[in-house]
């Protein structure tokens, strides 16, 4: 029909690196069929204190239920599939991922309570499925994960590659390469747009390969003379192979702390994945083995305060310890936002003795990207010859530079899309026609919501300010039945001259109470008011601060 169009809308992941959500819509205007390509988490700051993780908010779809055709997954990262237990009840629609993602989102959701069980179409890199008017294609790429793909979306406008997470590695731990002639003859056939991968869009070069990495801690491990203990992304198996194998070279064995970890290596073990690997160890077998010959795989590289590795530097583990002479390998790069808790974490090692080794020092090379460098960048535009361009999966900056990148490379048109914005890809130029609405909610334990809805934006005014609460009794007469109770948590005990702070709180309520006419007290909420305010007024003058303040008056 001439008075269809296909559009390009992110609920995450542009304009940010981390919650991947993308929304492709063929039709009309007022009628369109939907596909979800991703449905990824970012995690909180820290000032969202008690919030788990943060999720797109997906109330443009809350409408157009019935016109969504389903969900493809690209990979296993938390980025792109984290979100799918918490999302999926609200679009209740079939997913399409490959046999590691699904393999991973089961694990998940039997260590979840109360997690649905969310139906799942199998798919390879190289399978072509149809879901409503959108025809993909898998394509093999290279990336941090197992099985990671692009999707070539083909419509009756015109075709689509969405990148998904990508870089060329000639040389990978697992899996195939990069399918290099696939997206040449995707580019021979004719590519519409192409939605790509901007993390690294700032970085000149190609990335070095993950079998380069592995040589990296192999020499790590094998010059270290006591325990190694390396930190990596749980979900990296090419990565917890080449430790694996280069540990059972050096006569070590390799022991697992943190669940992501374990379930991880459970799920890529029943694949097939780590074959032929010895046994890896769980925590309780720490003690009969000796310090030479224990590896020590761990969670916690972006600083978590409850993961194993933080427990180390901290040295509550109950079963573990690290000693003097010990060497902790940090095989993973910093996400921006965390370099603060990772630093913690260091000092903590370094002060018992135990040496830090980061990708780079003296030469090391015991990290890589999966991210595409700026030739590579250059390489997918010269075979896939795309007529429009979407920066995607970057900060504002990555995607700047990915769109000036492909500007001198010849592409025609670049679209520099956020969040929320509807980018029509066909008919006529692509340019950004609407804006939806778009935001971020919280999971916070077992509810998930706006920050008001959770209860963030007082919590967070919690965390500076503390809470007073004060019980105010009157008699019949309308007169104070006794002094008030007070309870302060987060409030400094004394004011600068020595005075409990709680003492002049107290006797601001009182002399609010007695400073109202009697009459005028028979106005409970009035009267309660008045307290708060000269409360707040009292903590300010001795502290600087206006706590949060909640006053009860009874008669």
């Amino acid at each position: 029909m001439a008075d269809n169009e296909l559009v390009f809308v992110p609920l995450g992941g542009l304009g940010e690196i981390g919650m991947n959500f993308a929304l492709y819509g063929y039709g009309p205007k007022a009628k369109k069929t939907w596909i979800v390509v991703d449905c990824g988490v970012t995690f909180p700051q820290p000032d969202q204190p008690g919030i788990e993780l943060v999720l797109p908010d997906i109330q443009f779809l809350a409408d157009k239920a019935d016109d969504i055709a389903g969900i493809v997954i690209t990979h296993a990262h938390e980025d792109h599939y984290g979100a799918l237990l918490d999302l999926w009840p609200m679009l209740k629609v079939p997913v399409w991922a490959t046999p590691f993602t699904a393999g991973l989102l089961e694990a998940k959701r039997q260590a979840e309570q109360g997690a649905p069980k969310v139906p799942v179409e199998i798919y390879r890199a190289g399978e072509k499925f149809e879901i409503g008017p959108f025809a993909f294609e898998a394509v093999a790429v290279s990336h941090s994960i197992p099985e990671p793909v692009s999707l070539a979306i083909r419509t009756p406008a015109g075709m689509v590659i969405h990148t998904g997470d990508w870089k060329l590695d000639p040389a990978p731990e697992l899996g195939p390469p990069l399918d290099e002639a696939r997206f040449r003859a995707l580019g021979d056939e004719g590519v519409l747009a192409l939605v790509c991968d901007s993390t690294n869009a700032m970085r000149e070069g190609e990335s070095p390969s993950e079998q380069a990495v592995g040589e990296g801690i192999r020499k790590e491990i094998e010059k270290a003379k006591g325990r190694v203990a390396i930190t990596t992304f749980s979900s990296n198996v090419g990565r917890i192979k080449g430790i694996a194998e280069a540990a059972r070279d050096a006569g070590r064995q390799v022991l697992v702390l943190g669940r992501s970890l374990r379930r991880v290596i459970d799920v890529a073990t029943e694949l097939g994945y780590l074959e032929g690997l010895p046994r890896f160890l769980d925590e309780e077998e720490f003690g009969y083995l000796p310090r030479e010959n224990a590896v020590i795989l761990c969670t916690g590289s972006q600083g978590e305060p409850r993961a194993a590795l933080a427990k180390l530097a901290r040295d509550e583990m109950r079963h573990i310890k690290l000693s003097p002479g010990d060497t902790v390998l940090f095989s993973s790069r910093v996400i921006p936002g965390n370099e603060k808790a990772i630093l913690e974490i260091k000092n903590g090692l370094i002060d018992q003795g135990v040496k830090v080794v980061e990708d780079g020092d003296a030469g090391a090379l015991i990290h890589v990207s999966g991210h595409p460098r700026r030739s590579e960048l250059k390489k997918m535009y010269e075979w896939t010859r795309p007529r429009i361009l979407v920066p995607a999966h970057g900060e504002a900056a990555h995607l700047m530079a990915q769109g000036e990148l492909a500007r001198a490379a010849g592409v025609p048109e670049i679209v520099q899309a956020r969040n929320g914005d509807m980018v029509r890809l066909a008919p006529g130029a692509a340019e950004i026609v609407d804006k939806v609405p778009s935001g971020r909610v919280f999971k916070d334990g077992r509810l998930i919501g706006s920050d008001v809805a959770v209860g963030l934006r007082e919590r967070r005014k919690l965390s500076f300010v503390g809470h007073v609460a004060i019980n105010v009794v009157l008699d019949e007469r309308l007169e104070l039945a006794g002094d008030p109770d007070l309870v302060a948590i987060g409030v400094p005990e004394a004011d600068r001259t020595g005075e409990r702070l709680e003492d002049l709180m107290l006797d601001a309520a009182v002399g609010a109470v007695e400073s109202v006419p009697r009459q005028r007290r028979k106005d409970l909420d009035a009267l309660a008011e008045s307290v708060r305010r000269a409360v707040r007024a009292a903590a300010n003058e001795a502290w600087g601060k206006k706590p949060i303040v909640t006053v009860f008056v009874t008669q």
